[in-house]
């Protein structure tokens, strides 16, 4: 079985609740003396993740090699929206289900996380008088959001607001970044959530249930991890003109800019970027990364 068809849906989850999971309990909270958290770029997968063991485990063990943050900003691919605007920052807030043909199972899941009021604030602080944010009413977090959460902080416990997309534009998106740069020496960690090739339309079955990679979703992936590892936001910039593969790998772009808010995020948007998690799921690249 495979996290396309697996024999009981959120198995693989639902083992990682019981053996994992209480023991993260004890994560030690951010303080000042811990300096800025990090900012993250995220492949976030979808409800199959929650059938994929390996990416589970992955992706535990980066939130726990973190002090657990104070709240978390995401920025996902799901919600392209101008102007500016944030979720819904009440309690316990309704998810979205932006996604169909999977488990009833998936649509019933829930991630009620606290009051986030305060962080909405320091957000809406951070942006200039000429692009305020604006508070949407009622608004969750999309699946780019809550399904990759939910594994990392699976207790619910941490404040989360999504902020969303206003732009492709890696010069404004970077700009952006650099507004909530700030946040991150308050305990905020600052999460880009997209991935890192996204050609949905062109995955055969076999590559969705065997994990077989397409050559243009390896061409573009290695492409895009030669220059974070030079710290070459102006080629990342470029992808449009120098990435190969890119009109499978992103028919649409919005799974590969979120990138763009993290690395504007960084002290050095330069610098040399290590990944955190790689390799395929579906077919599709989860490369990952964090900067400081």
């Amino acid at each position: 079985m495979t996290a396309i068809d697996p024999h009981a849906p959120g198995a693989a989850f639902d083992a990682f609740l019981r053996d994992v999971a209480p023991a993260t309990r004890t994560q030690r909270t951010w303080t000042p003396d811990d300096g800025p958290m990090p900012a993250l770029y995220l492949s976030h997968g979808a409800p199959p993740l929650f059938d994929d063991a390996p990416w589970i485990a992955e992706l535990s063990r980066w939130s726990q090699s973190l002090p657990k943050p104070r709240a978390v900003l995401i920025v996902s691919a799901h919600w392209e929206s101008a102007p500016l605007t944030l979720s819904a920052p009440a309690a316990g807030t309704p998810l979205v289900y932006d996604f169909g043909g999977f488990d009833e199972r998936y649509f019933r899941m829930t991630y009620a996380t606290p009051d986030a009021s305060a962080l909405a604030a320091r957000v809406a602080a951070a942006m200039p008088d000429a692009e305020p944010v604006h508070q949407h009413a009622s608004r969750g977090l999309d699946h780019g959001a809550w399904v990759p959460l939910k594994v990392m902080y699976p207790h619910a416990d941490v404040p989360v607001l999504q902020l969303s997309m206003p732009t492709h534009n890696p010069a404004r998106l970077m700009d952006l970044g650099r507004r909530l740069r700030e946040l991150r020496h308050e305990g905020v960690l600052v999460i880009g959530s997209g991935f890192m090739t996204h050609g949905l339309p062109f995955l055969t079955r076999e590559m969705f249930v065997h994990n077989a990679v397409p050559q243009w979703s390896r061409d573009f992936d290695d492409w895009a991890a030669d220059a974070l590892a030079r710290g070459d936001v102006e080629a990342l910039a470029g992808y449009r003109h120098h990435a190969p593969g890119l009109p499978y790998a992103h028919p649409t772009v919005e799974h590969y800019t979120p990138l763009f808010v993290t690395l504007g995020a960084a002290d050095d948007p330069e610098q040399p970027v290590r990944t955190t998690i790689e390799g395929y799921a579906m077919g599709l690249s989860k490369r990952s990364f964090q900067v400081a």
